[in-house]
């Protein structure tokens, strides 16, 4: 099964770029997903129920040894210029290839309205930021879900949450979840102990690489919101991004792009990079999403180790091994 949440405007039977209210989908995957007509309209209550009843179903991993094992809800939020069908080819070989064929779970796709234009970079910065409450609005959901199957757990194990959650951001997509991690945050009170999200990955981020200097510090930013609410974060940079360079261009605030130049430094402990430089073929030219191209790049492996949870040293092991 596969899922869908957009606050695009739904007309003439397509998902279009005009911002507008959620609207939830749930298909079979019988048809191609990058036609609406191969999903299901759900209400918001449906979509919720349709994913407790599949995150009931998972096997709960009880033993600390063995919890790389346990399934995950996924979320990904796509980048710039993507119509909703370009999002859903790129969100369909992600539900398949790195969470269905891996074991890791099922995959939600958020998709926001880009506007789907190679021109369109500065409208769609304005669409991201206006998109963030939509993207908040699901990880509120995702974030009262989990803290009442950890008090539920609290009084009897075999009731306790049977998931992980995990987000993937691609590019402005990053920006979306930056903004919408600090809503979530805000509408919780700020709550330091408890994680939302187990493993995020930011994936050629288009964002500020100084999001996360605060470092050990609560200075309520956008990079404390995302570091708080999450258990790691990870993020895939590679210098040879040119559309990242577009994007720097478009921006004079003396700031870099994470996901083109890595992290600036004094970020948290649990927030880290990787220079996926070596991982991407030589001969591959636009490397913007060649990260989820199996045959552009080694990435593919990587993401997964992340999102199971391996440590960091034995990732970087995989690393010298591959770079």
């Amino acid at each position: 099964m596969y899922y869908m949440v957009s606050n695009r405007v739904l007309s003439k039977g397509t998902l279009t770029s005009e911002i507008g209210e959620n609207s939830y989908w749930i298909s079979d995957g019988a048809g191609p997903l990058d036609q609406l007509t191969s999903w299901k309209a759900e209400t918001a209550d449906g979509f919720r129920k349709a994913l407790i009843r599949v995150a009931g179903k998972f096997p709960q991993i009880l033993d600390p040894e063995e919890h790389e094992q346990q399934r995950h809800i996924g979320v990904f939020v796509h980048g710039f210029n993507n119509s909703w069908d370009d999002a859903a080819r790129r969100y369909k070989g992600i539900a398949d290839d790195l969470y269905a064929a891996n074991g890791l779970g099922i995959c939600v796709l958020f998709t926001w309205p880009s506007d789907g234009s190679a021109l369109g970079y500065i409208p769609d910065r304005l669409d991201a930021r206006r998109s963030a409450d939509a993207l908040a609005d699901v990880l509120s959901d995702l974030y009262d879900w989990a803290v009442q199957k950890q008090l539920d757990g609290s009084k009897d194990p075999t009731k306790g949450c049977r998931v992980k959650i995990s987000l993937i951001a691609h590019s402005m997509g990053a920006y979306v979840t930056q903004r919408a991690m600090q809503t979530v945050w805000t509408r919780k009170n700020k709550p330091l102990l408890v994680s939302l999200i187990n493993q995020m990955l930011l994936v050629a981020a288009d964002v500020d690489n100084d999001l996360f200097s605060s470092g050990e510090a609560v200075d309520n930013s956008d990079g404390d919101a995302v570091a708080n609410l999450c258990y790691r974060v990870t993020a895939l940079y590679t210098g040879r991004d040119s559309t990242l360079g577009l994007s720097a261009g478009f921006k004079h605030f003396g700031k870099r792009r994470l996901g083109r130049s890595g992290l600036a430094g004094g970020e948290p402990d649990n927030v880290w990079d990787v220079d996926c430089s070596g991982l991407i073929a030589p001969s591959v030219g636009k490397v913007h999403s060649a990260y989820f191209e199996p045959t552009q790049s080694k990435c593919g492996e990587l993401m997964r180790q992340v999102l199971r949870g391996d440590d960091r040293t034995l990732i970087a092991t995989w690393l010298k091994g591959n770079v």
